[in-house]
């Protein structure tokens, strides 16, 4: 939001801004392990892969084998050892078994003491992620205030009213996103 221009114009564009922030913690509580194993988890490592960091669904094909475990078949053979040694880098505690042209990965369930680092984590994000979402309300509210000499006092009050609706909205998505994390990882 470089000039400020029309209240509905500044609301959607707030509107747009709050839903990435939720939509990048959805991808990212996507990333955070439970004990079921899911694509998701490998999706966005990193591989070096001839001198480029590339997300691993980039290299390879993964699925779920079984429900605690992970198939990974590399398009090319070659980036066979790259990709283990991402997945061992990943900080995921996961360990990797090379069969043949695939890669298995057991998905144990995490202990206890891990699943309470993986809540804290995800409460964590939500917080982040609910900052976000205040930040933009603050910026929305910089904007209309700078139109107080081009609109009414009736029309600010109703446009700042509205911009508080959508950040409410908005935390509320967080707020569900991560209990709902939460119960996932609580669960054994």
């Amino acid at each position: 939001m470089d000039t400020p221009g029309d209240p509905d114009t500044i609301e959607l564009e707030c509107l747009d801004r709050m839903e990435k922030s939720v939509d990048y913690l959805q991808r990212e509580l996507r990333g955070i392990r439970t004990g079921r194993a899911t694509t998701a988890l490998l999706e966005y490592i990193k591989v070096d892969y001839y001198g480029s960091s590339t997300d691993l669904r980039e290299l390879a094909a993964i699925s779920v084998a079984e429900a605690t475990q992970l198939v990974v078949k590399p398009f090319d053979p070659g980036a066979k050892n790259e990709i283990v040694k991402a997945i061992e880098r990943s900080g995921l505690g996961l360990n990797p078994q090379v069969d043949g042209g695939s890669i298995r990965i057991n998905v144990p369930p995490p202990s206890a003491e891990r699943r309470k680092q993986l809540v804290g984590q995800v409460k964590k994000m939500a917080e982040d992620a609910k900052v976000a979402i205040r930040n933009e309300r603050r910026d929305a509210n910089k904007h209309l205030d700078r139109l107080s000499s081009e609109i009414s006092e009736d029309d600010l009050k109703r446009a700042k009213s509205r911009i508080d609706d959508l950040t409410k909205s908005s935390t509320d998505k967080v707020e569900d996103l991560s209990s709902r994390k939460t119960t996932e990882i609580e669960e054994i």
